[in-house]
């Protein structure tokens, strides 16, 4: 499993078609993560103030119909996560049917990400 951030409302916004955020276009590929501690430390760096509830997808990676490339964080990795570490990108669109689980990203009293669980 790899895990892609994203806020329920864009999550939501084309439930008929695969999901592709603007960073596909922009960089051309999806941003994901390779585990629920990596995704949580990326979710402090860089959605803080993201609109919530926030989610976390965990991909079946051979069921994704674009290709998977790991490749280390540019230029380093978010605060908490080894300058070793690599990172998924998939370079096209997020089919739904490879979502296995949909979780929510849960915060504590500061703001800060410290877990995924189920939104029910």
């Amino acid at each position: 499993m790899i895990y892609h951030v994203v806020p329920l409302a864009a999550w939501n916004a084309e439930p008929d078609r695969p999901y592709a955020p603007a960073s596909l276009a922009e960089e051309g590929f999806v941003h994901c993560s390779p585990d629920e501690e990596t995704t949580l430390a990326v979710v402090n760096a860089f959605y803080p103030s993201a609109p919530r509830p926030l989610l976390a997808l965990l991909l079946d990676e051979g069921r994704l119909g674009a290709r998977v490339e790991r490749e280390k964080a540019v230029p380093v990795p978010p605060p908490g996560v080894a300058e070793s570490a690599l990172f998924p990108h998939v370079f096209g669109p997020i089919d739904r049917d490879a979502v296995e689980r949909v979780l929510q990203v849960r915060w504590d009293a500061e703001g800060r990400a410290i877990g995924l669980t189920d939104p029910g």
